[in-house]
């Protein structure tokens, strides 16, 4: 009876530890990784190890964050130690890319191009925390809050970022 009682203990402690975390390091994970599922697999990586280590539910929240966090940067030091460092590109984008080519007509092509290129310009000349923003944002799809967790910074301080990103991103694509 003592030993159930423990086990659903350490359940719901490990469930508590993902609710609380799991956004947070995947949102880490997808800034680091080429692919949706090379996020999702080493966030599930840093969580078995969690799993695995009994000290982690005697240490305080903001030290178990800091301890996942480092357990992820060390997963994704031996990913990157054990890669070719291949790119990969999601199958939804490809099949997305061929459907929208197969109704282009061929000028209308050269100008999708044209203007994906000068996107990619544009977003080349802002900083890498403008381009990390804009990627959790448009990218990922995540919440101010999230990536404010994820940055070390106030909710209002990316959502003043990522307006003023947008401002100049539109300036410099006009530009050019």
């Amino acid at each position: 009876m003592h030993q159930q009682d423990e086990r659903l203990q350490l359940e719901r402690a490990a469930q508590a530890l993902y609710k609380r975390y799991a956004a947070s390091i995947f949102a880490y994970a997808r800034l680091h990784t080429p692919s949706w599922e090379d996020a999702e697999d080493l966030t599930l990586e840093v969580f078995t190890a969690a799993l695995e280590q009994d000290s982690l539910s005697w240490l305080a929240d903001k030290q178990q964050f800091v301890w996942l966090r480092r357990v992820a940067q060390n997963k994704l030091a031996d990913r990157y130690r054990r890669s070719i460092h291949v790119s990969v590109i999601p199958l939804e984008q490809v099949v997305e890319s061929v459907r929208a080519g197969e109704t282009l007509l061929p000028e209308q092509v050269i100008v999708r191009r044209e203007e994906l290129q000068r996107l990619y310009t544009a977003v080349g000349k802002l900083s890498l925390l403008q381009q990390q923003v804009l990627q959790l944002r448009v990218g990922d799809g995540l919440r101010f809050a999230d990536i404010a967790i994820l940055l070390n910074k106030r909710e209002e301080t990316v959502r003043k970022l990522y307006s003023r990103t947008l401002a100049l991103l539109r300036t410099i694509y006009k530009q050019h």
